[in-house]
């Protein structure tokens, strides 16, 4: 994706190249994937004027080729930046100024990496690859709305069948199962918090009982690598009328924040918007107002109070405002959303209040 208008940031930079690399085959490099496709183990070499390539293990040569890069080298056994060192000098590239992304440049990495590339000034090119992939291509944004209809298919059907999971965990292995069925990843381990487990934004389910009462699911899938994110929150039992209104202000509130989304708007502003009618719940409400969505779950942009982005158009990201009252209960109501001139909802499962 994008690779000429990453030469011209790495023109900008004066870089000779940018380097990427995956070690470890579970926690892919997100911009080894962005740039090429291929989620192995291995670096990928981004010259600023020459084609970009990869330098994998042998075993990884024919899952390799079948990547938007076609020049693949093959690398030598447990010497991973001295292979890559050997194919840069093959490729006759300067090496005086590099570009590695510091976010996912282990210590351990860079001083293996340091011992080949001597005498070099490396460039951090971390926020540069986060603002590249933070404006969504149109087949990016094709994939994202599959991931987006994918999400809405599970998560119905684990609402559909939730009277017969008896534990939090029983109804989070219903959802990680079924995207496997689907040829899927998760985005993150889904989140079912029952109860008094609701007050905790980031709740890991456990082997207990589903207790009565708000019940919080936060879900998403990964779709050929791209990540999509939704809440629902359900009712187990009978909610009180107040409960009701609790909820049903939530749920205003998110609607009308979604309304508010406009080009080249602060994203600040949004918090602000939906931090000031959350009224006398304000202080319930402790989380930022949502994240960019891509080939990670929480990219660019922020949408948090002390954020200095803004909307722009092509960006896809979260809207999920809720509120939380510790060892009681929480409700959170989210959505994926893609700004092109408005705000779409690409998450289209029903957000009225289900009460099982």
């Amino acid at each position: 994706m994008r690779i000429k208008e990453f030469s011209a940031v790495l023109g900008k930079k004066n870089a000779d190249f940018a380097l990427f690399y995956s070690s470890d085959s579970i926690k892919i490099n997100p911009n080894v994937f962005y740039f090429s496709g291929y989620k192995g183990l291995g670096a990928l070499v981004m010259p600023a004027k020459k084609i970009p390539f990869l330098v994998v293990p042998d075993m990884e040569i024919e899952r390799a080729k079948k990547s938007m890069i076609k020049k693949v080298y093959s690398m030598e056994k447990k010497k991973f930046f001295e292979s890559v060192y050997k194919v840069i000098k093959k490729n006759k590239l300067r090496a005086k100024n590099i570009a590695i992304d510091n976010n996912n440049f282990t210590l351990t990495s860079y001083k293996h990496f340091k011992k080949q590339f001597k005498n070099i000034k490396t460039k951090d090119i971390n926020l540069d690859c986060l603002k590249l992939r933070e404006i969504k291509t149109e087949k990016e944004i094709q994939i994202l709305k599959k991931s987006c209809n994918y999400a809405d298919k599970i998560i119905q059907k684990a609402i559909n069948n939730f009277k017969d999971f008896k534990t939090e965990s029983e109804a989070s292995s219903f959802l990680d199962y079924e995207t496997k069925k689907n040829g899927l990843e998760l985005s993150f381990s889904p989140i079912v918090a029952s109860g008094s487990n609701g007050s905790m934004p980031h709740y890991e389910p456990s082997n207990v009982k589903i207790k009565k009462g708000f019940c919080v699911v936060d879900f998403g899938v990964k779709c050929k690598g791209y990540c999509s994110d939704i809440t629902r929150t359900i009712y187990v039992g009978s909610p009180s009328k107040k409960e009701k209104e609790m909820y049903n202000l939530l749920l205003s509130i998110q609607k009308n924040t979604i309304n508010q989304i406009k080009n080249n708007k602060k994203c600040s502003e949004l918090y602000d918007y939906a931090s000031k009618i959350l009224g006398k719940y304000k202080d319930n409400f402790i989380h930022g107002l949502g994240h960019g969505v891509g080939v990670e779950i929480h990219e660019l942009p922020n949408l948090t109070l002390n954020s200095k982005d803004r909307i722009r158009n092509n960006m896809v990201f979260t809207i999920e405002p809720g509120i939380y009252f510790p060892k009681r209960f929480g409700i959170r109501i989210e959505d994926t959303v893609l700004f092109k001139n408005k705000p779409i909802i690409l998450t289209k499962t029903s957000k009225d209040l289900l009460i099982i």
